[in-house]
């Protein structure tokens, strides 16, 4: 490997550029396993759920959606995947909503969640050309939000139509699934776009500083 060292601007020690790259991937690689950690917890604890009459809505996706800005898509996907199996293995072992049966499906726990971080980070950077990195954030947390909520119910609508509707006739609800998986999203969807944009913009903010991103 060749070694590229560079004066300081006022002519001082050399600053060996292998080192500082070194550095920047230790860093990486510590932010990466913060943020699984934490996403983890946020998923498998009441902390991280907004306890609703049907479903449960989560912030969870926050941390993956933080992981694409800061880390970028590799970083955001590796979160976003830790993300959806926690939820998988959660909904497979401890059941706790009418529509668990469909969380059980990699295809609508797993895989939405490795876009969302991925998504953040492509609206983050698109967005960022155009706009300060304040308004930068909140896009692209409202883009990485919308992902996961988006592809969830998409996958629930595409596998589970008829089951979703079933489930909730269970519990005196009718309506087509159309109707149903709407619902959510305008319920669910909304307010966790809203504390994803202010919890990703203070908590991003804040990573800049302390690693220099």
């Amino acid at each position: 490997m060749r070694l590229v060292s560079l004066r300081n601007e006022n002519g001082g020690e050399k600053v060996n550029q292998t080192a500082l790259a070194k550095r920047s991937s230790t860093q990486k690689l510590v932010l990466t396993g913060m943020l699984v950690a934490i996403s983890i917890i946020l998923d498998a604890t009441p902390i991280g759920t907004i306890r609703l009459p049907i479903v449960s809505a989560t912030i969870a996706h926050v941390p993956t959606i933080i992981g694409g800005m800061t880390g970028g898509p590799l970083v955001g996907g590796i979160v976003g995947l830790s993300f959806g199996l926690a939820s998988l293995i959660r909904n497979l072992t401890q059941p706790t909503s009418i529509l668990s049966f469909a969380f059980m499906n990699p295809l609508v726990s797993v895989l939405p969640r490795i876009l969302v971080g991925i998504m953040a980070y492509y609206g983050y950077y698109g967005i960022q050309k155009f706009a300060n990195d304040y308004i930068s954030i909140i896009a692209g947390a409202m883009i990485g939000s919308c992902t996961n909520t988006v592809l969830v119910l998409g996958m629930m609508y595409i596998l589970y139509a008829q089951r979703v509707v079933e489930a909730f006739s269970a519990v005196g609800k009718s309506g087509t699934a159309k109707v149903i998986l709407l619902g959510i999203a305008t319920a669910n969807g909304i307010p966790e776009m809203i504390v994803a944009a202010i919890l990703t913009v203070v908590i991003v903010k804040g990573l800049k500083k302390i690693y220099n991103i």
